[in-house]
C-alpha cells in the first residue's frame, strides 16, 4: 500500500483526506438509512416520545457527523502544515458540537409539542394549550441561556465574570425597560395563574377588549374581535383590569321582561303559570338551576312579567336559538289567553267643567 501510494502523484495526505471525507460521507448515507428504515416502524408506537427523538434527531446527527469529518480533516492539515489560522478551528468545533446539541434539544421540545397536540386533538378533554405553550418557552429559553454560556466558556470567556456583569447591568436595564419588564412578569402570571387560554371568548368590562383569545405571548397576548380585528394587548394591562372569561360559564341565563296591556289583567295569573310550565318543560332550560316566571311591576304602559331561567348550552349560536324559541313559545301562550303584547302609550282624559273657553283676543 506504501508503494502504491508513492508511486502514485496524490501522497500521502491527499489520499488520507480523501479517505476521511469518503468515511464521514459514508458514515452520514448508513445514518440516514438506518433512521428511514427505523422511522416508520417507532410510528406504529402509541408513545410520542419515541417519533419525537427520532424526528428531532435524524438532521442534527448528520450535521454532527459532518462536522466531526470536517474537524478531522482541519487537524490533519494543521498536523501537515503546521499553520497557526488552523489553531483556532479547534474552539469552533466544541462550539460547533454545543450549537448542535442545543439545536437537538429544540428540535426535540418542538417535536413533543406537536406529538401532543396530534395525540390530544380530538379528545373530549383537551390538553392545557397554554400550558405546554409556556413550558415550551421556559424550555427553549433554557436551552439558549445554557448553550450560550457553554460557548462562551468554550471560547474562553469567564463564565463567572459574564454573570457578574449581568448582574450589575441588569439594574440597569431594568430601568430602561420597565415597561417591557412589566408586560413579562404579566405574561408569566398570565401562564401561571391562567385566567384564560388560547381559543377563549373574553372580555373586560374595563376595556373595550372582546374577542376570541389568539395567542398568549410573552410581551403581547392577541385577541381577536368578531369583527376579525387583531387586538395585541401588553400583558401588564391585565394586572390591573377585570377579565371576564365568557368560554367558562356552565350555562347561559335568559333574563328578560314582557310586558302585557293593562286592559288583560285578568290573565296574568294563568299566563304566568302556563310560561312556568313550558320553561320546566322545555327540552333545553335546566329546570335544575333557578327558574322564575313572576308579576314583577306595574309599568308605565303594561303588566311586566319577570322571565329568569338558565339554558343547558353556553355556545352562542345554540343560545340564541333557544331564547327564540322560549320568546315565540311565550307569545303563542300570551295569544292563546286572548291577551296582547303591550307597546308605550299615552292616554289623555279631558275634564269637562261646562264652562266655556274664553275667547281669545286681539287688539
Amino acid at each position: 500500500m506504501k508503494n502504491w501510494i508513492e508511486k502514485t502523484e496524490l501522497g500521502p495526505l491527499t489520499v488520507e483526506l480523501v479517505t476521511v471525507i469518503a468515511v464521514t460521507l459514508l458514515s452520514c448515507v448508513i445514518a440516514h438509512v438506518l433512521m428511514s428504515w427505523a422511522r416508520p416502524r417507532v410510528g406504529r408506537t402509541k408513545s410520542i416520545w419515541d417519533d419525537a427523538l427520532f424526528n428531532a434527531m435524524h438532521t442534527p446527527m448528520l450535521v454532527l457527523i459532518g462536522l466531526i469529518g470536517v474537524a478531522v480533516v482541519v487537524d490533519i492539515i494543521h498536523n501537515e502544515t503546521g499553520l497557526a489560522a488552523l489553531e483556532a478551528i479547534a474552539p469552533l468545533r466544541e462550539v460547533g458540537v454545543v450549537a448542535v446539541l442545543a439545536w437537538f434539544v429544540l428540535r426535540l421540545i418542538n417535536a413533543v409539542e406537536r406529538g401532543v397536540v396530534a395525540q390530544h386533538g380530538d379528545d373530549p378533554e383537551p390538553y392545557d394549550a397554554t400550558t405546554l405553550n409556556a413550558v415550551g418557552k421556559l424550555l427553549r429559553l433554557c436551552v439558549v441561556v445554557v448553550a450560550a454560556l457553554a460557548a462562551l466558556q468554550t471560547l474562553g470567556f469567564s463564565i463567572g465574570g459574564v454573570l457578574a456583569f449581568g448582574g450589575i447591568g441588569g439594574i440597569a436595564i431594568g430601568f430602561a425597560a420597565k415597561d417591557l419588564l412589566a408586560n413579562f412578569f404579566g405574561g408569566l402570571m398570565l401562564h401561571l395563574d391562567r385566567p384564560f387560554a388560547v381559543g377563549d371568548w373574553v372580555r373586560s368590562p374595563d376595556r373595550e377588549i372582546e374577542g376570541t383569545v389568539e395567542d398568549i405571548g410573552w410581551r403581547v397576548t392577541c385577541v381577536r374581535n368578531f369583527d376579525s380585528r387583531p387586538l395585541y394587548i401588553p400583558n401588564a394591562f391585565f394586572t390591573s383590569i377585570v377579565v371576564e372569561n365568557v368560554s367558562r360559564m356552565e350555562r347561559r341565563r335568559i333574563y328578560e321582561t314582557i310586558g302585557i296591556r293593562y286592559d288583560d289583567v285578568a290573565c296574568i295569573k294563568v299566563i304566568v303559570s302556563d310560561i312556568t310550565s313550558m320553561l320546566q318543560q322545555h327540552p333545553h332550560i335546566d329546570s335544575s338551576q333557578t327558574l322564575m316566571v313572576n308579576f314583577s311591576a306595574f309599568g308605565p304602559s303594561s303588566l311586566d312579567l319577570f322571565v329568569y331561567c338558565f339554558t343547558d348550552t353556553t355556545k352562542g349560536v345554540e343560545y340564541h336559538n333557544i331564547k327564540q324559541d322560549v320568546l315565540l313559545q311565550i307569545m303563542r301562550i300570551v295569544d292563546a289567553h286572548g291577551a296582547e303584547m303591550a307597546f308605550p302609550t299615552t292616554t289623555m282624559h279631558i275634564v269637562n267643567t261646562g264652562q266655556p273657553m274664553p275667547e281669545s283676543t286681539s287688539e
